[in-house]
């Protein structure tokens, strides 16, 4: 069968049958499900003239093959009708300083959420610093009062939605339309939801970035990211991927695509798991709190409601205070909940995080110790019970 069309942007058929049917030509591929991975870097011309003329649907490995671009028809598809272009990069962070360098000059100011990814913010404050771009990070709950931040030279704004490790939800629609009236644009991470939860570009976002190591992949065996940009934004992007060389390799772009025909099924699992986990821990006498935007009482359940279709399997827990002998004797219990700095892979994951040194425009002052779970695809009764041996270690070392 064909998919919806060759630029991934057919809207008669819903986000799961656009994940399995995009970029698929059975045709092309001698009647094969998957496409071929190339690997290769030189293109051949057939003749001098169309050498000349650089005519040739590939010109050059680094800028794409039918394995790239089978993958970004799929992205385009599900990030929806205002995604102009689908740019590839070999990790998040990738993705992400790629955006930047992509937006911003010597001289431009950029406002960034106060909860991002640790590594946006040390780009900035190292990167782009040494560049002659200026940071001004903000509270995740400012919405439309980010107007008082914007100066002259404001030219971006960076927001997390929610934030991976304290899980604030900023109202993009709300900051959107302050920025685009300044002429600024507005960039999202959207690691978390994935476009399939989460439309950023149809809210105002007009660059919607993930670390495709994670959701997108699927099963914690490559790095990734992808980039996706509205029509006013993807030619910035475009050059900049051109200039720095940016590309990735063509098994990783294999198994991206290959994750994303299972992304759906995959996050329908976290989705359920994670919100049944996150209402058990916040019964449990040992957790103050549970930081998830699904549940009714967090403070950005609104805003989650509102512009997400679904939540992921990742968020975090503050624990009544305990000494921190208390809390390694809970993560040494654990036998299921691997130790580990990523996320959105099959397996459920614990680490403990302070977010105190580094937050500069709110204060990190939870009232207990932090812990971050991914809840993967296991049975959550096993998840339950192996939480249960590890609070008992916690209360055993007090």
């Amino acid at each position: 069968m064909k998919s919806p069309g060759p630029d991934g942007k057919s809207t008669s058929q819903q986000a799961e049958t656009r994940l399995v049917t995009a970029g698929r030509d059975p045709i092309a591929q001698k009647g094969f499900v998957n496409p071929a991975v190339f690997h290769g870097s030189t293109v051949l011309y057939p003749t001098a003239d169309d050498l000349h003329a650089h005519r040739s649907e590939f010109t050059y490995g680094r800028h794409g093959s039918p394995t790239t671009r089978a993958l970004q028809d799929v992205m385009m598809a599900l990030e929806g009708p205002q995604c102009a272009g689908v740019g590839i990069a070999p990790s998040g962070l990738a993705a992400i300083s790629t955006t930047l360098l992509s937006v911003t000059k010597a001289g431009d100011h950029l406002l960034v959420c106060d909860n991002v990814y640790r590594p946006s913010r040390n780009f900035c404050n190292g990167v782009l610093a040494r560049y002659g771009v200026e940071t001004t990070y903000f509270d995740p709950a400012i919405g439309a009062g980010i107007a008082r931040l914007f100066k002259p030279n404001t030219r971006a704004v960076l927001v997390e939605a929610p934030g991976s490790q304290s899980f604030e939800m900023p109202d993009i629609p709300a900051i959107a339309e302050v920025a685009h009236a300044r002429g600024a644009i507005v960039i999202d991470d959207n690691t978390w939801a994935t476009p399939l939860f989460h439309r950023s570009l149809d809210l105002g976002v007009d660059i919607s970035m993930q670390a495709a190591t994670k959701y997108i992949g699927g099963h914690s065996d490559i790095m990734f990211g992808t980039i996706s940009a509205n029509a006013k934004a993807w030619p910035m992007v475009q050059e900049t991927i051109r200039l720095l060389g940016v590309c990735a390799g063509p098994d990783d772009v294999y198994l991206a695509l290959r994750g994303t025909r299972t992304l759906a099924v995959r996050l329908a699992q976290h989705h359920r798991s994670g919100l049944e986990m996150a209402r058990w821990l916040a019964a449990r006498p040992e957790v103050a709190r549970v930081l998830h935007p699904g549940l009714e009482s967090d403070p950005g359940h609104a805003i989650w409601k509102r512009d997400f279709t679904g939540a992921s399997g990742l968020f975090s827990i503050v624990l009544k205070p305990v000494p921190q002998k208390a809390v390694d004797a809970l993560l040494d219990a654990v036998t299921l909940f691997g130790m580990g700095y990523s996320w959105g892979g099959f397996e459920s994951l614990v680490i403990p995080f302070d977010c105190d040194s580094y937050r500069t425009a709110t204060k990190w002052s939870p009232g207990g110790p932090t812990l971050r779970l991914h809840i993967g695809l296991e049975n959550v009764d096993d998840l339950k019970a192996d939480l249960d041996r590890g609070f008992a270690a916690l209360k055993a070392a007090q």
